[in-house]
């Protein structure tokens, strides 16, 4: 199994001249990495969070590509199958302001008629998003002693992403929609963050799960920190992160999304059982993307630092396959 370097002190993402700072490569517990970003075209930054309650789902993000920001709002209605989707795109990202720390600042975007806003603080996380026919209004509080997966992925020292996965936080706030207010939050409920400062390559393929429960909750990537020395796989017991250092074989069915899919590895050993897909394609000429989100069910177990297993059956979340040309 490969050694991955744990990182315990404030570091920059960049150099001065904008490459990878080779001591930025590792991972973390908590975000501990500046991203100082330089240089325009190949840099991307979002923030998304992502929800689960016993009655819905829902979507943030707030991006910019350089070239253009995408933004978008999604509900989906787990008793009806109804879905709310918004989205927009916005020329150079104009209006959209990041952060360079995760848990810091604020991130804000407009446009195309979507407006999200993010407001980060010590004790936790404040996010506000409207569009036509929804509105949305959270707070997510941070846990004292709460761990998070932050992770540097180096393709290069000129190609690299720095992300923080943060899987399984309380939250409370309402949800307005057409059909009326609901409240989020109480048992069943939770949130996941999703951070993202990096310069990618043009093409990209990845794969991405996070599911929580009581007491335990995973993050599981794939594909797209093949053959870096690095991936962004956890197990989190009681808020404490077990970090997994092994590639995991992703086995699911492209031509039926929501049949059973298979995660396996050295310490892990998950079947995934979708009850929705959602499907989305973005074709801007030579920019693209086509994902399938799958919200459904995870059992299996996965190993601890010190080689328990951890059982569990019935974890709600999410897996997922992205095609990007970007």
């Amino acid at each position: 199994m490969p050694t991955e370097r744990e990182i315990t002190e404030p570091v920059d993402l960049c150099l001065p001249d904008g490459r990878l700072n080779p001591a930025a490569v590792g991972w973390t517990r908590r975000p501990l990495h500046r991203a100082n970003l330089r240089g325009w075209g190949r840099a991307k930054r979002w923030e998304y969070w992502g929800v689960v309650t016993p009655r819905h789902i829902i979507g943030l993000v707030a991006s910019s590509l350089d070239y253009a920001g995408v933004h978008g709002i999604y509900v989906l209605d787990r008793e009806t199958g109804e879905e709310t989707a918004r989205d927009a795109v916005v020329p150079f990202a104009r209006g959209a302001a990041f952060p360079d720390r995760s848990g810091e600042g604020e991130a804000a975007v407009r446009g195309g008629g979507v407006a999200v806003g993010i407001r980060q603080r010590p004790g936790g996380t404040s996010v506000r998003a409207a569009a036509r026919g929804v509105r949305i209004e959270l707070e997510i509080p941070l846990p004292d002693g709460h761990e998070s997966l932050g992770v540097v992925i180096p393709w290069s020292d000129t190609r690299f992403q720095y992300t923080v996965k943060d899987v399984g936080r309380p939250v409370h706030g309402r949800l307005v929609l057409p059909s009326g207010e609901h409240a989020v939050g109480g048992e069943g409920s939770f949130a996941v963050l999703d951070h993202g400062r990096g310069k990618w390559p043009y093409r990209m393929t990845w794969n991405w799960a996070a599911a929580a429960g009581p007491g335990v909750a995973l993050q599981l990537g794939g594909k797209w920190t093949a053959g870096t020395g690095m991936t962004e796989n956890a197990l989190i017991v009681d808020g404490r992160l077990h970090k997994i250092g092994d590639e995991l074989e992703w086995t699911y069915d492209r031509s039926g999304w929501t049949r059973p899919w298979a995660i396996l590895g050295d310490r892990v050993e998950v079947e995934f059982r979708p009850f929705h897909e959602r499907a989305s394609r973005v074709e801007l000429g030579v920019i693209g993307s086509e994902t399938h989100q799958c919200f459904g069910h995870f059992g299996g177990r996965a190993r601890t630092d010190d080689g328990a297993w951890i059982e569990f059956d019935g974890l709600t979340g999410w897996a997922e396959e992205a095609r990007q040309r970007w």
